[in-house]
């Protein structure tokens, strides 16, 4: 392994934990704010990546497909939000995970019914099909820098958000004390929706732009939840800032795991053994990086109630 490899695997693993943090954030802040677990959230991003490839395909704009993949995600999101997760406010996560967990696999069926059960490529705009030569022995792939520069655009529009505006300081304020908040007026219910929508608009994101570098396919949501979970878990529930932080941590600790693991493993342990290793271990490692914070800090690197 060379420094150029490491470099582009680095490079790989940041873009990867910026596309984590996108759907995380929104997770987080709904299930810091709303005290509200909703599993259906990958739903949103499957929804987001469906709609932009399909949308991509027949009209040829890539921005195009990526905000009408958002509006159209909003929307579904209200009207889960007003069918399902409204009536969940008051219940227990038990009976949140249950029926959110029903709501994926309705969506799962229903993108069945409407695409077909076959994975899809979404394909990748024109303009960002080429590489980039960032070093002289490193052509990137431009769409890739594209997804650093957005995920790094959106964090920080997040930041300025949660931190600098009005809005933000009543979301951080649910999410540090609701019944305070809203004993000083809070209209929490405009609150709940409005970070309901956020998060959508988030998740439906992240899809559309996964969408060009893997297979848009049932159950996309699912796999993806899996590490959104573990990044909200080492963050801290309901923060932002530990959402990115913990995103960038998994996002590097699960591509390094992928590409270093297997080759180290080969060069002291007989092939055999190594093949069915090295993707073994590179599998937990986000789960061994989530141990070792929580021993730790057991609410997180950065809880919003701390």
């Amino acid at each position: 392994m060379d420094a150029i490899f490491i470099f582009e695997q680095l490079l790989n693993g940041l873009g990867y934990g910026l596309m984590l943090f996108l759907l995380a954030a929104g997770l987080t802040l709904v299930f810091g704010i709303m005290d509200t677990m909703n599993l259906a959230h990958g739903s949103l991003y499957m929804a987001g990546a469906y709609i932009a490839a399909k949308v991509h395909e027949s009209s040829g704009s890539f921005l195009g497909a990526v905000l009408v993949a958002i509006v159209a995600t909003i929307l579904i999101a209200a009207l889960i939000e007003w069918l399902v997760v409204r009536r969940l406010y008051s219940r227990d996560h038990l009976a949140q995970v249950l029926a959110t967990f029903g709501v994926i696999l309705i969506a799962d069926d229903l993108v069945k019914a409407i695409w077909g059960p076959s994975p899809i490529m979404a394909p990748t705009p024109a303009a960002l099909t080429g590489p980039v030569q960032l070093l002289a022995e490193l052509p990137y792939p431009a769409y890739r820098l594209v997804l650093l520069g957005v995920g790094l655009a959106v964090a920080l529009g997040l930041y300025l958000l949660v931190n600098h505006t009005r809005m933000g300081m009543l979301v951080r304020a649910g999410a540090s004390n609701r019944s305070m908040a809203e004993f000083m007026g809070v209209r929490v219910g405009r609150v709940f929706s409005f970070v309901f929508a956020l998060g959508a608009a988030l998740a439906a994101l992240a899809g559309a732009l996964m969408g060009p570098i893997g297979a848009v396919q049932i159950g996309m949501g699912e796999a993806i939840l899996i590490p959104a979970l573990v990044v909200i878990v080492i963050g801290g529930i309901g923060s932002v800032r530990g959402a990115f932080v913990a995103a960038l941590l998994v996002g590097l600790v699960d591509t390094a795991g992928r590409a270093f693991l297997p080759p180290m493993l080969r060069a002291v342990l007989p092939p055999s053994l190594a093949a069915d290793l090295g993707p073994a271990l590179a599998g937990i490692a986000m789960y061994v990086l989530m141990a070792a914070v929580l021993t730790l800090k057991p609410a997180g690197l950065f809880p919003a109630r701390a």
